[in-house]
């Protein structure tokens, strides 16, 4: 049966503009305004809002195919915008009062993050206030708020992790984005001096997993909003690394095709290597799609069931996306290693795919090391390892 996808079909008509924005993109070390409002001209960006603020609340396999095709016209901007709609997921759970705030204000407001914990916090009477140099808020140019990672000590001194949120005109951006991969995602730095958060705009990460936080529960007829908040803000990583992937074939075939070697006039494109090395990725990628289109329907159905996923559920999904990327990542060097010295040009599109192709595998959620030992942990039934993002 041939899936719909109304999102994708509005997306489709406007990656070539996306595409040919993609090299200015890298020069400014951000995603072009341009790209910005392409893309929420179709409304993308409310893709995971709630419907009582104008949002679609789509599925996750429809998300993640668009997703996946604008990161084969810009993985930059893929990663930037990806990350600003999946925020509107884990805003959702966040209290209601916030969300009047957020989107009762501007239903088109959203939201960067930079949830590691590099800050500083210091108590006040309803509330917090927060200082820092929070890093990698990937398409922080185009947000209206910022979600931010801090350790809060309970009635009983324990540090929990836990999320703040925090209006654009409480903290400055640091223009220090200068990065091999991912140029285009402008993820800048957040510098906060004592912002005061208030307790509304607080809630701990524990309980975000595991359906107890402010926001859980006010949308019962929802398919996205009976899950946790990490599976849906981890999503697009995957979905990058496998656009990437994908356009990084149809890239190897353009080149390839009608490639001579310099010295003896050789056709590349019709010599043994080049097929076989071909074929290999088409078949890595090809299983990394169908392994993700798998995960990403569990996601959906236990959506649609209002089944909340168990410890060992989430595991699996979290590593079979790294797992994923893993793949995917591998089926690119396969096709870079074989696509010539002129691929190392900064005007060729091959170079910025196999550079963005080793940033969808650095993040901390996508890193295979951790997550092997996470899934190998629960396979053999030990608990958790703390130290493990």
């Amino acid at each position: 049966m041939t899936k719909t996808n109304p999102m994708l079909d509005k997306l489709q008509s406007i990656l070539p503009d996306i595409a040919a924005n993609a090299g200015r993109a890298e020069l400014e070390r951000k995603v072009p305004d341009e790209n910005i409002k392409l893309l929420k001209d179709i409304g993308l960006h409310r893709a995971f809002q709630p419907k009582k603020y104008g949002g679609l609340e789509i599925s996750l396999p429809e998300f993640t195919d668009c997703v996946a095709a604008l990161a084969g016209a810009c993985g930059g901007t893929a990663w930037a915008f990806s990350l600003l709609c999946t925020h509107s997921h884990q805003l959702a759970m966040f209290s209601q009062k916030l969300q009047d705030e957020i989107w009762g204000q501007d239903p088109d407001a959203t939201a960067s993050s930079s949830i590691a914990p590099f800050s500083t916090i210091r108590e006040g009477d309803s509330g917090v206030y927060l200082s820092g140099e929070m890093g990698w808020s990937s398409g922080c140019d185009h947000a209206d708020w910022a979600i931010v990672g801090m350790r809060r000590a309970n009635d009983k001194g324990e540090l929990i992790y836990s999320f703040g949120v925090v209006p654009r005109s409480d903290y400055e951006i640091r223009d220090d984005w200068y990065a091999v991969g991912m140029r285009s995602s402008g993820s800048k730095t957040l510098v906060l001096k004592e912002a005061f958060i208030p307790n509304h705009r607080i809630e701990a990460a524990q309980n975000m997993m595991e359906g107890r936080s402010s926001g859980f529960g006010l949308y019962p007829n929802s398919d996205i909003f009976s899950t946790p908040y990490r599976p849906y803000f981890a999503c697009g990583f995957a979905a990058i690394s496998l656009g990437v992937a994908e356009r990084m074939l149809v890239a190897f075939k353009e080149k390839t095709k009608n490639r001579v070697r310099a010295y003896t006039g050789a056709n590349v494109g019709a010599a043994t290597p080049a097929l076989m090395r071909l074929a290999e990725s088409t078949q890595q990628i090809s299983a990394a799609r169908a392994f993700l289109e798998k995960t990403w329907q569990e996601h959906a159905e236990y959506g649609r069931r209002r089944q909340y996923p168990t410890r060992a559920t989430l595991t699996n999904w979290r590593t079979n996306q790294a797992y994923a990327v893993k793949m995917c990542v591998a089926a690119v060097d396969r096709l870079f290693s074989a696509a010539g010295a002129t691929s190392w040009m900064e005007h060729n599109e091959i170079q910025r795919l196999f550079r963005d192709a080793h940033m969808t595998a650095a993040h901390a959620y996508t890193d295979y090391d951790v997550c092997a030992q996470i899934l190998g942990r629960e396979l053999m039934g030990l608990e958790p390892d703390p130290t493990m993002v």
